[in-house]
């Protein structure tokens, strides 16, 4: 496909609705993910897990609700039902919010919630279990103050020995709703790259990204990044935004909310004609990518697969490790109702691949005052080798014609 000649108005009438026939998660899922907890749970001697408002209070209880100062989340047993806590003035808010069955106990502003906590705990069947785990993302306040009220009995521990284990591993429904997720991300893509134009700024793009998420059925934009020339060899941004030129380098990564779960995806190309040294770089990239991709295969490790990517890179002379030119940062993180969560694809990370595994592929080579070249697609691991939710790029000048 051609990059610009578009309107903005004529790449957005290109989009239409893609969320209609995509349900949310079921309530016999969250269901499924309490009994996996809890048999986790039992096996691992752990009575109680406190989850906090956030994404592991909805991923297990489909409750959403925000974190603050004041605590709200709720406790799953080893055995038994959820028991939600919160302020007592935001109760009615909760049971209209209630997906997953259950008990909300109020504490009142001139009351201690966790001593509030620590009573519920002795009323609870712990299934003999001795510790506690606390959500991992719960502010350090909320855990101090169950960590001087528990009684000695107990011992406290880190939430995500449960957590990260039941999410790591996605369902059909999860897969289902990450991969539309996917889809809808990259078709702003291609309206994006379709009515770029000499002059438009960063915010200018951006903004009609925003749009278009919308036209396909998000809210809008998750997140977004757009980086011209220079900016785009810094990963993360730039804080002032730039203006489009001929033949400048494009690196636009951005992502969308469906149902809970997200998209992330990273194009970088030329508007216009590249040099030599950005169509070498920008292969090297490609390929660097694909030997991550082939490296995960169930039996491999985490680490085996950012180690292919640098090997790749290495091969081309760039790095070596963490060295630049080259790759400064990890070549992937897994991702779902959190856009970067459990595993991490680092170096030396032992952590084997498992089927359900879902993953970014971004080995960026990054070259200091030059420019950047992120390719970012994601795939998820099978019983039969790694499938990607969308097909990597052809080449730097034809970013969407696989």
């Amino acid at each position: 496909m051609q990059i610009g000649g578009k309107t903005q108005q004529e790449a957005l009438e290109s989009l239409r609705d893609m969320t209609t026939d995509m349900s949310p998660i079921p309530t016999s899922e969250y269901t499924a993910r309490i009994e996996k907890a809890q048999q986790i749970m039992q096996t691992n001697g752990i009575a109680a897990l406190y989850l906090n408002a956030g994404t592991n209070l909805a991923y297990f209880t489909g409750m959403q609700w925000y974190a603050s100062e004041r605590l709200v989340g709720a406790i799953l047993p080893a055995q038994g039902d959820v028991v939600y806590i919160a302020p007592a003035f935001e109760i009615e808010s909760l049971e209209e919010r209630k997906v997953i069955a259950g008990d909300i106990i109020g504490w009142q502003e001139h009351e201690s919630p966790y001593a509030l906590f620590a009573s519920l705990l002795s009323d609870i069947d712990t299934a003999g279990g001795s510790k506690v785990g606390i959500d991992e993302s719960t502010q350090f306040f909320i855990a101090d103050g169950f960590r001087k009220v528990l009684p000695t009995s107990f011992e406290i521990i880190n939430g995500s020995e449960v957590t990260a284990h039941c999410r790591m591993h996605k369902s059909e429904n999860e897969l289902a709703l990450i991969q539309r997720a996917m889809d809808m991300t990259l078709a702003v893509h291609k309206a994006t790259a379709s009515m770029l134009k000499v002059g438009m700024t960063t915010t200018d793009v951006e903004a009609f990204i925003n749009e278009a998420h919308k036209k396909v059925g998000a809210s809008g934009s998750y997140f977004c990044i757009v980086l011209f020339e220079k900016a785009t060899s810094f990963p993360h941004g730039v804080k002032d935004p730039q203006v489009l030129k001929a033949n400048d380098l494009v690196l636009i990564d951005t992502g969308c909310k469906l149902h809970g779960y997200l998209s992330d995806i990273t194009r970088t190309y030329c508007f216009g004609e590249p040099s030599d040294k950005q169509k070498r770089l920008w292969n090297s990239e490609k390929k660097a990518q694909i030997a991550a991709f082939n490296t995960a295969s169930i039996g491999n490790t985490c680490g085996a697969v950012d180690a292919a990517a640098r090997e790749s890179l290495q091969a081309d002379g760039l790095g070596p490790d963490y060295t630049l030119p080259g790759l400064p940062h990890r070549t992937g993180h897994g991702i779902g109702m959190d856009i970067h969560e459990w595993p991490y694809l680092v170096k030396d990370n032992p952590h084997p691949l498992a089927a359900g595994m879902c993953f970014s592929n971004e080995p960026m080579i990054v070259v200091p005052g030059e420019f950047g070249i992120r390719l970012e697609d994601h795939f998820y691991v099978t019983e039969n080798g790694p499938v990607w939710f969308t097909q990597p790029s052809k080449s730097i000048t034809e970013p969407f014609d696989f």
